[in-house]
């Protein structure tokens, strides 16, 4: 007996935002579910195995439309993914708290599930680690609050700092100085900042010392109080980097530790820091690790789908690899 359930959206102008131009949405919904769908009135009624999982997807999007966000492909299929995990109410809780607001006044909230948990690891916890892919906003989350702190005055100074080492490429032989060889690996924490606070002001805390960015190799023999302190990429520090940084806490301050462990640039033979610090720290009182997944990407539909591919593709080479030495055996 084919299933049919109605899920109701209230309005004709939430129908419409559900439905998407051309009801493109809701062809997105019929085919990822296996469903054919049918408007009836400002119902949507689901037909098929999954029917129950299209009114779930709906509610999701309901809520948000409801926040006043724009429904896109990306939290489509987020929606989509939540319902056939039983999460599809998250999205209301998820969306319910702006973290930050943007030098032109857009407010900034999670996108994800995976993204709301980094966020509370960050806020309950003195060091935080978000681990995951490309895509899933680690960097960007940390730096909007560690602004959100510093306009609250819960902090006196941002210190934003990587690892300077080269994907594949050679820093001595860029022209110029330390600093400006480094600069285009910070990059990615200048435009963040210069969003959130606005260039004009930005530039004015970087001349006053109340904005840091600077290389990892800064960090040493120094004590870093009331400040809000970012490690990026760390997943390109070594194990005696790492714990030199985290031993930089001092009074009053907050760390966020973030990095994708499948894009390290390390030599061969050198371990990540961020990788062994995982596995030292794990349940250590007050440190928070937050693991974000290909789930919880939140750039091109696109970055999700090369993240899982490039996740099979390793699956496969230790599996292959593991039956090779068992023959070898």
């Amino acid at each position: 007996m084919v299933k049919t359930v109605a899920a109701e959206t209230g309005s004709a102008d939430s129908l419409q935002r559900v439905l998407g131009i051309f009801d493109e949405n809701l062809s997105v919904i019929s085919r990822e579910l296996a469903l054919t769908a049918r408007v009836d009135g400002t119902k949507i009624v689901f037909e098929g195995e999954n029917a129950e999982l299209g009114a779930e997807t709906v509610k999701g999007l309901l809520s948000i439309v409801e926040a006043g966000e724009t429904i896109d492909r990306g939290n489509l299929l987020y929606c989509i993914e939540l319902a056939r995990e039983g999460r599809a109410e998250d999205v209301k809780d998820m969306l319910s708290n702006v973290i930050a607001v943007t030098s032109r006044g857009k407010p900034v909230k999670c996108k994800t599930v995976g993204q709301k948990d980094y966020v509370n690891g960050i806020k309950k916890n003195t060091i935080t680690f978000g681990v995951g892919p490309a895509g899933t906003g680690k960097t960007y989350l940390a730096v909007c609050l560690a602004v959100a702190a510093y306009k609250n005055k819960e902090t006196e100074k941002i210190i934003l700092t990587r690892p300077a080492v080269e994907a594949g490429e050679k820093l001595g032989f860029l022209p110029g100085d330390l600093q400006t060889k480094v600069d285009p690996y910070l990059r990615p924490l200048y435009d963040a900042l210069q969003e959130m606070f606005g260039l004009e002001t930005y530039a004015k805390l970087m001349e006053k010392g109340a904005i840091e960015v600077a290389p990892l190799a800064y960090m040493r023999g120094r004590t870093l109080s009331n400040a809000f302190v970012i490690l990026d990429e760390a997943q390109n520090a070594t194990r005696e980097q790492m714990k030199m940084f985290l031993t930089r806490l001092g009074d009053g301050s907050k760390m966020v530790v973030t990095g994708d462990l499948t894009q390290t640039d390390l030599p061969d033979g050198k371990t990540s820091g961020l990788k062994h610090a995982v596995t030292v720290l794990r349940g250590v009182e007050d440190i928070a690790i937050c693991t974000l997944t290909e789930k919880d990407v939140v750039r091109h539909p696109l970055v999700m789908r090369i993240v899982r591919a490039y996740e099979r593709s390793e699956r496969e080479a230790m599996s292959n690899a593991r039956k090779s030495r068992g023959e070898r055996k």
